[in-house]
């Protein structure tokens, strides 16, 4: 491999590692989806000031936990956006939604935490509070509903690919190692056991959009 070789590939997002270029994402680059800002479904501002990091190296789904509602508006999105806010700032105590992105039950994606798209965009990302012990290093996305024994809506998986996809182009992600479940960071039944077992139809999907 030339040095030219080495260096295109490094540019193309790879990493030079003791002199070979290593691909960290594939040929193609996703868009980036539509995605509902806070200030669109009306979030509650934050009680502190959000933080900005540095990009996440992992991926982690989650599901709510909560009702398997066949209400796929996007009025509905809205409503499990504020459910997911009050929960986590009320109850939770914390400064505000714990993750940065949600998926609803019909295939809507919102942003969680303040800052989460702008971050983002950037390539960066904010400090959340949906890992415990590992939200430095990663970004979480809240998938509506409770997958312990019911399957995942075909929108909302659907839409977990894209958004998936718009990541690693983003960071520059491998799928294949990046997107993980919550239970594979803390004990958890999170993101319930069917969608935990589709985690490797996820990935194989990103990488099919990836190229």
């Amino acid at each position: 491999m030339s040095r030219r070789t080495l260096i295109r590939g490094a540019a193309a997002g790879g990493v030079l590692l003791g002199g070979v270029a290593l691909p960290t994402t594939a040929a193609h680059a996703a868009p980036a989806p539509r995605c509902y800002t806070r200030t669109e479904w009306s979030a509650r501002p934050p009680r502190s000031a959000t933080q900005v990091i540095g990009k996440p190296d992992h991926i982690v789904i989650h599901h709510t936990a909560s009702p398997n509602v066949t209400d796929y508006s996007l009025s509905a999105a809205y409503k499990v956006s504020h459910w997911i806010q009050d929960l986590h700032m009320d109850k939770n105590g914390w400064i505000d939604s714990g993750q940065q992105l949600t998926i609803s039950r019909g295939g809507y994606l919102m942003e969680g935490r303040s800052k989460s798209l702008s971050a983002i965009n950037n390539r960066q990302n904010v400090l959340g509070a949906q890992t415990a012990n590992h939200n430095s290093h990663t970004i979480g996305i809240e998938h509506e509903g409770l997958y312990t024994s019911v399957n995942v809506p075909v929108a909302l998986f659907d839409m977990s690919v894209l958004t998936c996809a718009w990541l690693c182009t983003t960071y520059g992600l491998d799928p294949h190692v990046a997107i993980v479940g919550h239970r594979d960071y803390n004990a958890t039944q999170c993101p319930g056991n069917v969608f935990y077992a589709r985690l490797p139809e996820l990935r194989d999907r990103v990488a099919a959009v990836l190229g």
